[in-house]
């Protein structure tokens, strides 16, 4: 209860505090009773709620890079292809050119069976105590004996163990090296062995998340003095309008917070044996996920006082994956002004002074400090803050994410509802549906209050809930920034 007469003092502005509760509480309210119907003079009240935080949603992210789609099964399962040329690294014994440890160059910490057969051309990098030297060398054994080790041959040397950047005591060094093509002598039988096409297969489930709102009814009839307004559209001086519409917008926000935040249960994880109920739990990859087991992982690129030859560490990676044009770039406060800070640089030294682009250009008027997108090599980037990571009640809360990059477009796969090859988004979000059910977001209400008539309960319960999943296509061409 109020006990200060003085309107104006801190111990009545401390009162008044937002407050996120199942039922509404005194601290969410003016109390009058003491300190205004007491005295006769009507104090001066303000009807409208003031929208202190805005716009308080964190959604749009996947609304603006991917789309939604139905689905009817318990898991999505697509596959992506492997890389059309033959590229490994392993350890190559100096003198009879023995190669073991033979990995793909996309999983170094993965030992596979090579595709390399004998009669292969390669050309090849080895690393000796003196340096590196790249040669070009022959396959003399390949999978045709074994698929765990091959034997090249070097054209310009007797044997490997004379290449120049061995020093004293090498005999098994790294190598790396890709196949350019294959040589044989007249008459010779054809190359042996084929080659399959690889392909890997990634899948996903869908989680459900599950909200509910309750009113009583005598409270859904009592009129406050407050003017509600909230992001879900609702106003009036019923509270339970606002409550209700909080709800619901909450709702949608861990709708795509969920997408971007869920892992996999852990093998062997005790997550689920405190309640009964969750013992079934699997979790689902979510964005952030997807990119840590499958995708770039970078750390330095939003330092303070940045260079442009550390983003061009980022085209490299690029270059390496599918080199996708376009893309976006979602950035928390910090890593957007360190890009506009390096990008403002730029434009001053080679356009000759500061570059001015509010109000037709003009330097009285308005200086611009920001950019919207940039172009670098053969990618084009555009940029933008991120609320999600701003946010003090969201991702801002714990940092540690700088920010995401995001490959625009699409790409082909093989729906096998449809039956054909179609064209998907990068990111997309499957939810289950069918013609009896659409799961996407599904809201009813119980009770014997606002037009509901399924129990003798003198309430309203509003449920929700959704069963979806995220699917990241090509993930190795999506980049999480660390700080």
């Amino acid at each position: 209860m109020a006990n200060d007469n003085n309107v104006g003092s801190p111990a009545f502005a401390s009162l008044v505090s937002p407050s996120v509760q199942k039922m509404t509480t005194l601290g969410s309210y003016v109390d009058i009773q003491s300190s205004g119907w007491a005295q006769q003079y009507l104090p001066e009240l303000y009807e409208q709620e003031v929208t202190r935080y805005g716009d308080r949603s964190v959604s749009g992210f996947i609304q603006m890079m991917g789309a939604e789609m139905p689905m009817a099964s318990d898991q999505v399962i697509w596959s992506e292809q492997g890389r059309l040329h033959l590229a490994y690294q392993g350890t190559i014994n100096c003198t009879n050119g023995q190669v073991t440890a033979i990995k793909n160059i996309d999983q170094p910490s993965n030992a596979e069976t090579h595709a390399v057969r004998k009669g292969a051309t390669v050309v090849a990098s080895i690393v000796g105590g003196a340096g590196t030297h790249v040669c070009k060398a022959q396959c003399t054994i390949g999978v045709e004996i074994a698929n765990d080790a091959l034997t090249l041959k070097p054209y310009g040397a007797k044997d490997f163990d004379d290449l120049p950047v061995l020093a004293g005591g090498d005999t098994s060094v790294p190598i790396k090296f890709f196949v350019y093509g294959s040589e044989f002598q007249k008459g010779s039988s054809p190359m042996g062995e084929s080659i399959e096409p690889k392909f890997k297969t990634f899948k996903n489930n869908p989680l459900i998340i599950k909200d509910h709102f309750e009113i009583s009814g005598s409270d859904t009839a009592q009129i406050g003095w407050i003017e509600v307004s909230g992001e879900s559209g609702n106003s009036g001086y019923l509270w339970y309008l606002k409550s209700e519409g909080d709800t619901r917008k909450r709702f949608e926000d861990y709708m795509e917070m969920v997408m971007i935040e869920a892992e996999k249960v852990a093998s062997g994880s005790d997550t689920a044996t405190k309640n009964s109920e969750l013992t079934s739990i699997q979790g689902s990859e979510g964005l952030l996920a997807a990119i840590e087991a499958r995708g770039i992982v970078a750390t330095s690129q939003f330092n303070a006082g940045a260079e442009m030859s550390e983003w061009d560490e980022v085209l490299t990676e690029l270059d390496k994956q599918g080199a996708i044009e376009e893309n976006m770039l979602f950035l928390d406060r910090g890593a957007n002004l360190v890009f506009d800070d390096l990008l403002a640089g730029i434009s001053a030294g080679s356009a000759g002074g500061t570059a001015y682009g509010v109000f037709e250009n003009s330097e009285d008027m308005a200086l611009n400090l920001g950019f919207r997108g940039f172009r670098r090599g053969s990618y084009d980037f555009y940029k933008t803050d991120w609320k999600y990571l701003n946010n003090p009640s969201t991702r801002g809360l714990v940092g540690g994410l700088k920010g995401l990059l995001v490959p625009a477009g699409t790409t082909s796969v093989y729906d096998q509802g449809l039956g054909n090859a179609v064209r998907r988004p990068f990111l997309h979000v499957r939810y289950r549906a069918s013609q009896a059910d659409d799961r996407k977001l599904k809201t009813w209400v119980t009770g014997s209050v606002g037009g509901a008539t399924s129990s003798g309960v003198d309430k309203m319960e509003i449920h929700y809930l959704s069963e979806r999943c995220l699917v990241v296509q090509a993930a190795n061409n999506f980049i999480k920034f660390d700080s």
